[in-house]
């Protein structure tokens, strides 16, 4: 855990009907202190997203070399790698050659759209690459949601996700902008 980090204790109860993925998680998340409630909550629903009794939260913030969530197989080899921002091109090309499927998440629709304008044609090649943008109203909302203890559901369909918690629901459509092959 990164020093004087925030703890945070998230109950996720995720029905993904697109996966066929029902399961519930109790999480801890550590929150960096440069960290904002807004992209703690993006790791959530990244998480969510990407749900398997194997994923785990990496460093992050607190590190280069690892994701902000990734899965590893028995071997130690790893097969999912989530990081959250706008990594460059080089950053891009290490994460995938080191994992099976690389998926980025932007949320910040200003940055991100000249981010991606710049980058994009330059990733074509990289074929084990997701990229998914969480519009700015979405990210707010999502933040808003941040709690020292949460018990969240997630429900994904069709692309889309309904987030509630005992006091309100909010709806995300993830914007993507490169499937991986």
């Amino acid at each position: 855990m990164a020093q004087n980090a925030t703890v945070f204790k998230a109950t996720l109860q995720i029905a993904d009907m697109d996966r066929d993925y029902y399961a519930d998680h109790a999480l801890t998340l550590a929150r960096h202190p440069s960290e904002t409630d807004l992209r703690m909550m993006v790791r959530l629903l990244a998480f969510a997203l990407y749900a398997d009794e194997d994923l785990q939260f990496g460093k992050g913030l607190s590190s280069d070399d690892e994701p902000d969530l990734w899965r590893k197989d028995l071997n130690n080899d790893i097969l999912c790698w989530i990081t959250l921002g706008e990594p460059d091109e080089k950053q891009l090309r290490k994460m995938c050659n080191r994992a099976r499927h690389v998926v980025i998440f932007t949320y910040d629709n200003r940055s991100a759209d000249v981010w991606w304008s710049k980058i994009e044609n330059k990733l074509i090649p990289l074929d084990n690459l997701t990229v998914i943008s969480i519009a700015n109203h979405d990210s707010e909302q999502l933040a808003t949601l941040a709690r020292r203890s949460m018990r969240l559901q997630f429900t994904i369909q069709d692309e889309q996700l309904l987030i509630t918690d005992a006091e309100q629901s909010i709806n995300i459509e993830p914007q993507y902008r490169k499937r991986a092959a």
